[in-house]
């Protein structure tokens, strides 16, 4: 007799209820591998309630640098290098812009984040460990369930790097590292201004 407990799984609506998001995020997450489930031999999803247990985990202390001002919109900043996060956040502050401001610190993060908080703006790094930027940017854009209004990139590669590593989608401004702040300021009002419309 095994003393193994029984793993319990969910559908992807019970999941959703669970972590308190929708199903279309649910099914983006399982399909990027943010979250781990089987597929029946009819083509349902069941997640492991162990999973589930872990995303909320991981979700609950939602960083304490994200800060809220009476909200109009939210950015997403996914960046690995804990300076420039910390840059970005003390200037998000300084500018006291109304926005709510997220931080990811690699593609498998910013996934997560997109799916749970659905911004307004997405700001991404190009080179980090684990799930890259191109490599959260080709999902996200591939993916008709989800909508992101706008995403920018922010890097050190060159114009010939990004080409290599198979180049991005036309719509996608690139700027070079350090982004003037004041750029950074520009692009940020004026996404608000054209979500809010």
């Amino acid at each position: 007799m095994s003393n193994h407990a029984i793993t319990h799984f969910y559908t992807t609506r019970e999941a959703a209820r669970k972590i308190g998001v929708s199903v279309t995020t649910i099914q983006l997450w399982v399909e990027s591998g943010v979250l781990s489930a089987w597929k029946t031999a009819g083509g349902h999803r069941r997640i492991p309630s162990e999973a589930v247990e872990a995303m909320l985990a991981g979700q609950r202390p939602a960083s304490a640098r994200e800060r809220t001002v009476q909200t109009h919109g939210s950015v997403l900043i996914v960046e690995d290098e804990p300076v420039q996060r910390e840059m970005y956040s003390l200037k998000f502050a300084e500018w006291k812009l109304p926005v709510t401001l997220y931080l990811a610190e690699d593609g498998f993060d910013g996934l997560v984040k997109v799916g749970k908080y659905a911004p307004e703006l997405v700001i991404a790094d190009l080179s980090m460990p684990g799930m890259d930027g191109f490599e959260m940017i080709r999902r996200l854009t591939q993916n008709t369930e989800v909508s992101v209004p706008s995403i920018i990139v922010v890097t050190a590669l060159s114009a010939s790097d990004i080409e290599a590593h198979g180049g991005l989608p036309a719509d996608i401004p690139v700027y070079s590292k350090p982004i003037p702040l004041g750029v950074l300021k520009h692009i940020v009002e004026r996404t608000l201004r054209q979500s809010v419309r």
